[in-house]
């Protein structure tokens, strides 16, 4: 087995959202010289072992390996035949003969010329299902897929019965193998193809506006705010790491090792003392923002193992805590509980902060991030400056996620341009991947 096999399954790993690194991607070459190639289970269990490291990775795995290494195409890698029947070529030409090809049935060489022509057309580029019939034919014209049809032309222009016989021969043979290219693309769609897909149509997804999804896009955008959240905390957990690896503390590390001739057995680091997260949500579930709401505590709810410290608050006149609603119902049922039970009043933020002031207000602290979603529009009401500018004095930071454009800030009702003094972001949100960005700025607070 080449070193291009296994590179180029581990490329289809990769489009399938299976991180491999390069270490990881030596580790299996190794891994691969040591358990050999001869039992097919073995190297399949081998290679999961290396490359997955989570059950839903090593079930991409096990499904890529079933598809990229089908049965006789391993059996060909790995007992290549000497006495299979040669193909001829016709003329000097060195591309196969479609029609002895197929009139021969000679499994072996059809699969062998169709993954050399599969190499030539550079199928493993597939990226759409669109793309298959351009595919089709780069194979076809790789296998001499041209000078077949210049012969089945001159046949049918000749108008005899034996050239026309030949000419009926030659169409099927073409018909036949364009069917067994186009299986050969489909399948090379599915392992290389497929997974790009899914994440260009996440990433759609994720820059869709929110108040613009359908049911539809509601039911996949649950598993692509969980991947979010995923990602985010590979991310931080990563730089915490790194960050408590610390830098040598030198004279700690001597004093220490006083006892030791200077020998450091035990070594010091300079570490700077972080704060541990603590997020406090305020959001306003009115009509009008509600979509934006969902999203942004559903991420939230998905940090809760990660980030224990998160609580969160619901308003649109009074402002409730609502953490035990996602508690006792979970969080679909609790998310449309609270849009029925607290998003159905007027808004009044001047409200939702005194409420704020009279119940939660030592729940802020120096750790505490404020992340207020919101318009800002508060029906003319008094927006209580003055606690929103204690509360953010109380806090570390204050970010205010607006759904609305920056165009439409300040004018009507909102009260949007008198709170953003004391904001330290006022940013507008439209999509999943601007609450991710956001959300990545205050988890990169803390580290």
């Amino acid at each position: 087995m080449s070193a291009r096999t296994l590179s180029d399954f581990i490329r289809a790993l990769r489009a399938s959202d299976v991180r491999v690194s390069t270490g990881e991607a030596i580790d299996a070459a190794g891994a691969m010289k040591l358990v050999g190639y001869e039992d097919r289970t073995r190297l399949k269990d081998t290679l999961g072992l290396v490359l997955a490291k989570s059950p839903e990775e090593k079930i991409t795995h096990d499904h890529l390996f079933d598809l990229f290494f089908r049965r006789e195409r391993f059996r060909q890698e790995m007992h290549p035949s000497d006495d299979e029947p040669e193909i001829e070529e016709d003329g000097d030409d060195t591309d196969p003969d479609i029609r002895k090809l197929m009139e021969h049935g000679n499994e072996a060489a059809i699969s062998m010329a169709l993954e050399k022509a599969g190499e030539e057309a550079e199928v493993t580029d597939i990226r759409f299902s669109t793309q298959v019939p351009f595919y089709v034919q780069k194979m076809m014209k790789a296998m001499g897929g041209d000078r077949l049809q210049e012969k089945l032309v001159g046949h049918l222009q000749a108008h005899t019965q034996a050239d026309e016989a030949e000419a009926s021969a030659l169409m099927t043979a073409r018909r036949d193998m364009m069917a067994r290219a186009r299986e050969h693309v489909e399948q090379q769609f599915e392992v290389f193809g497929s997974g790009a897909t899914e994440q260009f149509r996440e990433d759609i997804l994720a820059r869709k506006s929110l108040d613009q999804l359908t049911r539809r896009d509601l039911e996949r955008m649950q598993a692509l705010v969980e991947k979010v959240a995923k990602r985010l905390a590979t991310k931080y957990s990563r730089r915490r790491r790194r960050r408590n690896s610390g830098r040598l503390d030198v004279r700690r590390t001597l004093r220490a090792n006083a006892g030791f001739d200077g020998v450091p057995f035990n070594v010091s680091w300079k570490q700077k003392q972080r704060d541990r997260p603590k997020i406090i949500a305020l959001c306003d579930v009115s009509g009008s923002v509600s979509q934006y709401v969902r999203f942004l505590l559903m991420l939230l709810y998905a940090f809760r193992e990660m980030i224990p410290d998160i609580r969160s608050f619901a308003f649109s006149g009074r402002l409730e805590d609502v953490d035990e609603t996602f508690e006792s119902l979970g969080f679909e049922s609790g998310m449309d509980k609270i849009i029925k039970t607290i998003g159905m009043s007027s808004t009044d933020y001047g409200q939702a902060l005194s409420d704020l002031r009279v119940g939660y207000w030592d729940a802020i602290d120096r750790r505490s991030t404020i992340i207020m979603l919101g318009d800002g529009r508060s029906n003319y009401g008094d927006p209580r400056l003055d606690l929103f500018k204690d509360a953010a004095a109380r806090a570390k930071r204050v970010i205010w996620l607006c759904p609305e454009p920056q165009a439409l800030w300040g004018t009507g009702d909102s009260a949007i341009p008198r709170y953003r003094p004391h904001c330290t972001v006022l940013t507008e949100v439209a999509s999943l991947k601007d609450l991710e960005r956001a959300v990545d700025g205050v988890l990169a607070a803390y580290v």
